[in-house]
């Protein structure tokens, strides 16, 4: 492909404001490299111009980690988000989709000593309204395809029967597996800081919304959703380590651990276990 003359460069860089969020030309000029990349217009500077170079830059900046960025962008889209996922499903389950996805926007993991956010995959060429709702519909759809190979197979007396294999008895390390995960999970919610475990115990166990739990807490909504999401991957992370380093469990194994918990979780009582005195005491 080739470059984006320079007296371009400066053009669009003006035309999307991306001064007010202080990102660099070079790196907004990554953006436009990348959006021309993967469009391979026949006609660079009609392909460029028609970009929505505003959202461009904000998502360059959002990706970025820029806090006054990455503010304005949930003060502005996610209210648009939410009336969509509740279009999606009045039941609320694409509301939970839409919660998840500005975790994987504000980009928690590193490779390479880069942010991995979602909006590396917004390149401009539609607004960033459409694009979020584009993503939210296809993380929906992708959802209710998986529930519904989980579904139960037809009773064996309808049209459309499937004779069923003999079930062999139930695997004996289940259970084990089970153990495992639950003393991991509460080892990982012992080591979390008091904050951290009441902001998962205001969203999760009491079922407060962001809103509510940064009222609460005296933080920003969007501060609230990226330490939520931090925190779910530490809780990841040091299950884990704990069912490697303490139960001594193979990767295979440990794969296999949450296979079991997801079918079923059994007695898991999140709001027992985020009470400090319920966590704290190791001994017990």
């Amino acid at each position: 492909m080739h470059s984006i003359p320079q007296r371009l460069l400066d053009k669009l860089y003006r035309e999307a404001h991306a001064e007010r969020w202080d990102i660099p030309l070079p790196q907004f000029a990554l953006s436009l490299h990348a959006s021309a990349a993967r469009a391979a217009p026949a006609d660079l500077p009609r392909y460029l111009d028609g970009l929505h170079l505003e959202d461009l830059a904000l998502a360059c900046a959002c990706a970025a980690g820029h806090e006054r960025a990455w503010d304005h962008f949930v003060q502005e889209h996610r209210p648009a988000l939410y009336r969509a996922a509740e279009a999606l499903d009045r039941s609320g389950g694409a509301r939970e989709i839409a919660d998840s996805i500005y975790g994987e926007l504000f980009g928690i993991r590193e490779r390479d000593g880069e942010r991995q956010s979602l909006f590396r995959y917004y390149h401009g060429r539609s607004s960033l309204k459409t694009w979020l709702r584009a993503v939210l519909a296809q993380r929906h759809v992708d959802g209710i395809r998986a529930s519904r190979r989980l579904e139960p197979l037809p009773a064996d007396e309808g049209p459309h029967a499937i004779a069923a294999p003999r079930s062999g008895a139930p695997d004996p390390h289940h259970a084990r597996y089970r153990a495992c995960v639950q003393r991991a999970f509460k080892a990982a919610l012992a080591r979390l800081p008091d904050r951290d475990r009441l902001r998962l115990g205001c969203y999760y166990s009491q079922q407060l919304t962001l809103a509510e739990t940064g009222r609460l807490l005296k933080e920003h909504e969007a501060t609230v959703s990226r330490q939520l999401t931090r925190t779910r991957q530490t809780i990841r992370s040091e299950v884990e380590r704990h069912l490697r380093d303490e139960d001594h469990l193979s990767p295979a194994e440990i794969a296999q651990c949450f296979e079991v918990v997801l079918e079923d979780p059994g007695p898991l009582d999140l709001g027992g276990m985020l009470r400090k005195d319920s966590v704290s005491d190791r001994s017990r």
